[in-house]
C-alpha cells in the first residue's frame, strides 16, 4: 500500500493544556502530541477538522480541542460533528474536507465512526487525500483504533487471555498491517490485544498508553511520540497458536509472541522488522551501567 500521508494514532488523554497538574499546562503542550499534529499538518495555518462522532459528549470534546489548538496558535480549526450517514454526505462537509490538511477523530466508541462515516463520500475523500497528498489523519482512543482494517470493537479484561474476550470488526482501513488498542496500560488491555493478534497472526498489535502516540509514514515507518509507552505484539513468527482450536471462554496458548516496549523517539520499520532505539534511551542505559 503506497501512501503519501501520515497517520497519528494516540492512546487517549493526550495533553490539551487544561489540567491542574503541571504536565497539562500551556508550557508543556508546546512539546506535546497535539503540537506534533500541527507541525505534521504544515504549521499553525493548517486547516484542521475535528470529528467528535465517536463521543457521547461532542460539544465538550469539541470545545476542548478548539481551546487546545488555540493555545498552539492554530485557529483554522473546524468541528464536523457527524451523527448520521446523511450528514457524512453533506456537500459543505465534503468541500471543507477537500481543503483540509488534517482530520482528527476524537475518542468514544470507534464503532460509531465506522457506522456513520465508513463507506461514505467523506470516507472516500479522506482516504484519497491520505493516499495522494501530505495529509494527516490523527485520532485519539477510539479515533486511533478505527484506523486499522481489522478493528477492536470491544472486550473486557475479566476474560483476558481467553478466546472470545475481544470483539473484532471492520475499521476505516487506513492501515492494513496493524491492530491498534488504546488506554493500554491503565485499562489492562494486554489480553484482548493478544487474542486479536492470535486471530490475525499476520498483523502487528499496537498497544498505546495514554498521552502516547505514533507517527506512521508510508504505512510502514513508525515513530513513538508522547510521554508513555507503546507495547508492540508481533505474532508473525508464532510457533504455536491454538486460538482456532479452543472453544470460547477457554484459555489460549501462544508461543514465540514477540513483544517490544517502546518509548518516545523509538522507531520501528514494520516491513523490515527493525527497531531503532532513541539515542536518548541508549545514553540512559549506559549511564546506569557505569
Amino acid at each position: 500500500m503506497s501512501v503519501k500521508g501520515t497517520l497519528i494514532p494516540i492512546g487517549g488523554n493526550e495533553d490539551k493544556g487544561n489540567g491542574e497538574n503541571e504536565r497539562y499546562t500551556l508550557e508543556y503542550i508546546q512539546d506535546g502530541i497535539l503540537s506534533r499534529v500541527v507541525r505534521e499538518s504544515g504549521g499553525v495555518k493548517a486547516t484542521i477538522i475535528v470529528i467528535p462522532t465517536a463521543s457521547s459528549i461532542p460539544v465538550e470534546v469539541s470545545e476542548n480541542y478548539l481551546n487546545a489548538f488555540n493555545k498552539l496558535d492554530c485557529n483554522n480549526v473546524h468541528i464536523m460533528d457527524i451523527r448520521s450517514r446523511e450528514e457524512a454526505e453533506n456537500p459543505d462537509f465534503l468541500e471543507l474536507m477537500k481543503k483540509a490538511n488534517c482530520v482528527m477523530f476524537s475518542g468514544g466508541d470507534q464503532s460509531k465512526i465506522v457506522k456513520y462515516i465508513g463507506g461514505t463520500q467523506l470516507h472516500e475523500i479522506i482516504r484519497e487525500k491520505y493516499q495522494s497528498e501530505n495529509f494527516i489523519i490523527a485520532g485519539t482512543s477510539a479515533g486511533a483504533m478505527c484506523m486499522s482494517q481489522e478493528m477492536i470493537k470491544g472486550g473486557g479484561i475479566k476474560e483476558a487471555f481467553t478466546k472470545g474476550a475481544v470483539l473484532m470488526g471492520e475499521g476505516m482501513g487506513f492501515i492494513p498491517n496493524l491492530i491498534i488498542d488504546s488506554h493500554f496500560i491503565r485499562r489492562g488491555r494486554f489480553g484482548r490485544l493478544a487474542e486479536a493478534v492470535a486471530r490475525f497472526p499476520k498483523l502487528i498489535g499496537i498497544g498505546l498508553a495514554e498521552d502516547t502516540g505514533l507517527v506512521i509514514k508510508k504505512c510502514n515507518i513508525v515513530e513513538v511520540i508522547g510521554s508513555g509507552m507503546v507495547i508492540l505484539f508481533d505474532p508473525r513468527k508464532l510457533k504455536h497458536n491454538n486460538q482456532a482450536l479452543v472453544e470460547n471462554g477457554t484459555p489460549m496458548s501462544l508461543n514465540n509472541l514477540k513483544t517490544h516496549i517502546l518509548a518516545n523517539g523509538d522507531r520501528f520499520d514494520i516491513k523490515k522488522n527493525k527497531l531503532k532505539i532513541s539515542p536518548h534511551h541508549i545514553r540512559v542505559i549506559e549511564s546506569q551501567t557505569l
